[in-house]
């Protein structure tokens, strides 16, 4: 299992909207990120930044996420929240949500 920690702004404008929205995450979506080996799935906000945090339980991350940016609904669901975020400063050209170090864990 490998853990993931990742930050995405929001515009201020929309915090309520995106909220909304992940009240009810679409049962298709979160079958994917299932199917895509994805576990412990949880987006923190603070103010007009968001922290995601999930873990990753299967052997190849690389294809998982191709897979999940393949289907169709998850592909609907991103158009739907993406106009609603943007990247943090630091994240390059490729990166939408930016992925940081983790820096302590204990079990």
């Amino acid at each position: 299992m490998q853990r993931y920690g990742l930050v995405l702004g929001i515009k201020p404008e929309h915090v309520a909207e995106y909220e909304r929205l992940h009240a009810a995450v679409w049962p298709e979506v979160l079958a994917t990120i299932h199917d895509c080996n994805i576990r412990n799935y949880s987006i923190f906000r603070y103010e007009r930044l968001l922290f995601a945090y999930f873990e990753y339980v299967g052997d190849d991350y690389v294809a998982d996420m191709a897979k999940m940016a393949a289907d169709p609904k998850t592909r609907e669901w991103w158009s739907v929240c993406m106009p609603l975020q943007q990247p943090v400063p630091e994240a390059t050209g490729e990166e939408w949500w930016k992925p940081i170090p983790e820096v302590f864990h204990t079990d």
